[in-house]
C-alpha cells in the first residue's frame, strides 16, 4: 500500500507540474513505475523473511527442529561458500559474455549469461550450440565450469550441510522433541479424534499412581523431626521428676 501511495503522490505531482508548466522535462511516469517496482520487491523480501520466521513455531517438530539448528550452526560457512561461490559464479558469467556474445542468443547479455549458466548447474544445457559457437573454447570453458562449479562447489556445498547436520543431530535435546507429539495424541484425544487404547489407559493409571506414591525417603525429614520431639519430652519429663526427687529429699 505504501508503495502505491508513493507512485500515486509521484503521478499526481506529474500532472500538476505538467498543467502549470504545460511540458514535463522528464518523465515522471518512468520514476514512479522504478519506485514502485522497487518498493514491491522490498516488500516480496520482507514478506519472505517475516514468514520464515514462522518456522520457529515448528521447533518441536523433529524434522524441522534439525533443520534450523543446521542452518544455525553452518551460518557462518554458508556465507563464506556464498561469497566464494559469488565470485567464481561471476567471473563464469563475464568469461561466457565476452567469448559468445556475438554467436549465443543465450549470452546476449550478462543477465542472460546467469541464466544460461544456472541452467547448466541443473544440466539444462544445449550441448550442440554451445560447441557450434566455437569448436575449442565452447567445449572446453563448458567443460571448465562444470567442474569447479557443479562437482567442486556443490560438493563443498553439500559437505558443509552434511557436517553441520550430523553435529546437530548429535546435540540436539530429545526431551523437546517428544512434547510435539505428546501435545498432538492428547489434543486428538480431546477432540474424540482418536479413541484411548489399552495402553494409554495403563500409563493414565500409572501416572495416577505415581503421584500417590511417596518414598520413603521423601518422609525422612519428618521422621527425623517427630524423633526429636519425642526425644525432647523425655528428656524434659525426666529433667522435672528428678527435680521434684530432690525437692522431697530436701
Amino acid at each position: 500500500m505504501s508503495s502505491s501511495l508513493i507512485s500515486d503522490g509521484i503521478l499526481n505531482f506529474a500532472i500538476q507540474y505538467s498543467t502549470y508548466t504545460g511540458c514535463i522535462t522528464f518523465s515522471f511516469g518512468v520514476i514512479a513505475s522504478y519506485i514502485n517496482n522497487i518498493l514491491i520487491y522490498l516488500f516480496g523480501f520482507c514478506c519472505f523473511f517475516g514468514t520464515i520466521k514462522f518456522v520457529r513455531l515448528c521447533r518441536y517438530s523433529q524434522r524441522l527442529s534439525l533443520f534450523i539448528v543446521t542452518i544455525q550452526n553452518a551460518r557462518n560457512e554458508l556465507i563464506s561458500f556464498s561469497l566464494m561461490f559469488s565470485i567464481v559464479y561471476m567471473a563464469f558469467v563475464c568469461l561466457f559474455y565476452l567469448l559468445f556474445v556475438s554467436k549465443l542468443e543465450s549470452c546476449s547479455s550478462l543477465l542472460a549469461s546467469a541464466q544460461m549458466l544456472f541452467e547448466m548447474t541443473l544440466m539444462k544445457f544445449n550441448a550442440y550450440e554451445i560447441s557450434g559457437a566455437a569448436a575449442f573454447l565452447g567445449p572446453f570453458c563448458f567443460s571448465l565450469f562444470i567442474f569447479i562449479v557443479v562437482f567442486i562447489c556443490m560438493s563443498m556445498f553439500l559437505t558443509i550441510i552434511a557436517d553441520n547436520f550430523r553435529c546437530a543431530r548429535k546435540n540436539i535435546n530429545n526431551d523437546k522433541q517428544e512434547i510435539f507429539p505428546f501435545m498432538l495424541e492428547r489434543f486428538q484425544h480431546w477432540i474424540g479424534w482418536t479413541k484411548a487404547t489399552e495402553e494409554d489407559d495403563y500409563e493414565a493409571r500409572d501416572v495416577v499412581m505415581r503421584s500417590e506414591y511417596f518414598h520413603p525417603i521423601e518422609r525422612f525429614p519428618e521422621r527425623i523431626d517427630e524423633l526429636l520431639d519425642v526425644i525432647n519430652r523425655i528428656y524434659m519429663t525426666q529433667k522435672m521428676e528428678i527435680s521434684k526427687m530432690d525437692e522431697i529429699d530436701i
